[in-house]
C-alpha cells in the first residue's frame, strides 16, 4: 500500500522571538523541517505535503530543496490541527493508501516507530502515536479501552481520574487517507479556541463503527520545539544520542562531550576524533582515520588512514584519499587530494587537484579566485612546493617537479623542473640602520606636539 506524509508545518512561533520561520530552525545543522521529513522518508511516502503558513514560500523552498517532490498546500488562517490538515485534502483527493500526519516542530520521531505504527495499521482503522510521560503535564490523555483507543482528552476537559494516566497524545495519526479527511470533515470547532482539533477524529471514528488504537513510543521522541530554550535541549539531546551511537560503532571519541556532530555524519569503526572537532553537514570519515582537536569539517571525505589537524578547515568539495595528512591552520576547499599527499601547516588549497605524495610546505597559496571567477591548481605526483610559494591559478605544475621557497608561479612547471618565481633582491648596507633613525624622530616630533 502506497504511503502519503502531511506535515504540519504552519506555525508563527511566536516563543522563537524570530524572523525565521519556526521549523527552519536547526539542529545539528539541518531544519527541524527536514529532520521531519527524514524521519517519515523511512515509510518511502510516494506522496509529500508541506502544510505553510507563516513564511510560507521559505518553508516551501526549503521543503523542496530536501525533496523535490514535496507539495505544498497553505493554511492562511490558523484555526488549529485538524483545519491545517485538511488543506492538504486537495491535493490528496484522489490518493489510494494510508497517510502520516508528522509535524514540523516534532524531528525525532524514529523510523522504528513509523514502522510501528504502520503494523498497528493492519489491525485499526486509526493509529495514533502516544508516549508515557514522566510529567503528563497539560498535554492531552489516551484513553485506551484494552487495545483499543477510546477517545483523547484535553488536559482542561479531563476529570481527575482521566488526569491520573500517563499515556499522552504526540498529536502523530496514520488512517487511510480517504477516511481520514472524511473524519476531519465531521470535525467541529464549538471550543473555547474556536479551533478544529485533529484530535477529535478518534470519537467521530469510533461513533462510525471504526476502530482506534494507540502506539507507545519514547517520550524523547516526541520532544516538540516552540522556544529557544527548547531548540538547545533539542540540540543537546540529538548530540548526546549521536555521540552514543558514535561509540557503540566503535569510533573513538577522547572527549564525547566536546563532540559535535551533524544529522548525517558517517564516521566508520577505529577512527579517532579527538576534542573539539565539529562536522558539519555530508561529511564522511572512513575507518582508521584521526580527526585531532579543534577542527572543522564540513561537505568533505576523509578517506582511511588519512590525519586531520589539529586547527585544520575541511570546507565543501575536499576530497581526501588514503593516508592523506592535513596539518594546523590549514584550509581545504573543493579540492583533491591523492594518496600520502601531504599539507602539515598554515596553507590554504582551493580549487585544486593534487597527486599522490605531493608534498605542500608551509605558507603555500592556491590563488584561485580572480574577483569574478574560480580558477584551478594542478600539481602532479610527487610534486615538492617550497615554504611561501604563491601558486597563481590556472597553472599545472608536473609530476616529480620542485618549486623554490617563496616563489609565485604564474605558468606551467613542467614535470621534474625547478620553479623559481622570486624578485631579485637588493641588499643596502647601513641602510637599515638611517632608516629607523629617520623613523623615530618623526615619531618623537609627533608626541611632542
Amino acid at each position: 500500500m502506497e504511503t502519503a506524509l502531511i506535515i504540519l508545518a504552519a506555525g508563527m512561533g511566536t516563543r522563537m522571538n524570530s524572523d525565521l520561520p519556526k521549523v527552519l530552525h536547526e539542529i545539528a545543522g539541518a531544519p527541524m523541517l527536514a529532520h521531519a521529513m527524514r524521519a517519515g522518508a523511512a515509510l518511502e511516502p510516494a506522496r509529500i505535503v508541506v502544510v505553510t503558513g507563516h513564511g510560507g514560500e521559505a518553508v516551501a523552498a526549503t521543503a523542496r530543496d530536501w525533496d523535490e517532490r514535496a507539495e505544498i498546500a497553505v493554511q492562511a488562517e490558523q484555526l488549529g490541527t485538524g483545519h491545517a490538515v485538511a488543506q492538504a485534502g486537495p491535493l490528496l483527493g484522489s490518493f489510494s493508501g494510508d497517510a502520516y500526519v508528522l509535524y514540523g516542530d516534532t524531528p525525532f520521531i524514529s523510523a522504528g516507530t513509523l514502522e510501528r505504527m504502520r503494523e498497528a495499521r493492519a489491525g485499526h482503522d486509526v493509529v495514533i502515536l502516544g508516549f508515557e510521560a514522566q510529567d503528563p503535564g497539560r498535554y492531552g490523555r489516551l484513553v485506551m479501552e484494552g487495545a483499543e483507543l477510546a477517545r483523547i482528552v484535553e488536559f482542561a476537559e479531563a476529570s481527575e481520574a482521566e488526569k491520573a494516566i500517563t499515556l499522552c497524545n504526540s498529536g502523530v495519526v496514520c488512517a487511510d487517507s480517504a477516511t481520514l479527511f472524511e473524519l476531519i470533515a465531521a470535525v467541529k470547532n464549538d471550543n473555547a479556541k474556536g479551533e478544529y482539533y485533529l484530535t477529535d477524529i478518534v470519537e467521530i471514528a469510533r461513533a462510525r463503527g471504526l476502530s482506534a488504537t494507540a502506539v507507545a513510543c519514547d517520550e524523547a521522541e516526541t520532544m516538540g520545539i516552540n522556544s529557544r530554550a527548547e531548540l538547545a535541549a533539542a540540540e543537546a539531546a540529538f548530540q548526546s544520542r549521536a555521540r552514543a551511537a558514535a561509540l557503540e560503532d566503535g569510533v573513538t571519541l577522547t572527549a564525547p562531550e566536546t563532540v559535535h556532530f551533524a544529522f548525517d555524519t558517517v564516521v566508520g569503526r577505529d577512527a579517532i576524533i579527538e576534542p573539539n572537532v565539529v562536522f558539519g553537514p555530508d561529511v564522511t570519515v572512513e575507518s582508521g582515520a584521526r580527526i585531532r582537536a579543534f577542527s572543522h569539517l564540513e561537505g568533505a571525505h576523509v578517506s582511511r588512514g588519512g590525519v586531520i589537524g589539529p586547527y585544520a578547515r575541511l570546507r565543501p568539495g575536499a576530497e581526501l584519499a588514503e593516508d592523506v595528512r592535513i596539518g594546523n591552520f590549514v584550509e581545504v576547499k573543493a579540492a583533491r587530494i591523492d594518496r600520502g599527499a601531504k599539507v602539515n601547516h598554515l596553507s590554504y588549497i582551493g580549487d585544486a587537484e593534487i597527486g599522490e605524495e605531493t608534498n605542500i610546505g608551509a605558507g603555500t597559496i592556491t590563488c584561485n579566485y580572480d574577483g569574478v571567477f574560480k580558477h584551478r591548481t594542478r600539481l602532479g605526483a610527487r610534486v615538492f612546493i617550497g615554504s611561501n610559494t604563491m601558486l597563481v591559478a590556472p597553472v599545472s605544475v608536473g609530476d616529480d617537479a620542485m618549486t623554490a621557497s617563496g616563489s609565485v608561479i604564474t605558468e606551467d612547471v613542467e614535470p621534474g623542473a625547478l620553479a623559481l618565481g622570486r624578485a631579485q633582491q637588493v641588499t643596502k648596507p647601513g641602510r637599515a640602520r638611517k632608516l629607523f633613525e629617520i623613523l623615530r624622530a618623526k615619531k618623537a616630533q609627533m608626541r611632542d606636539r
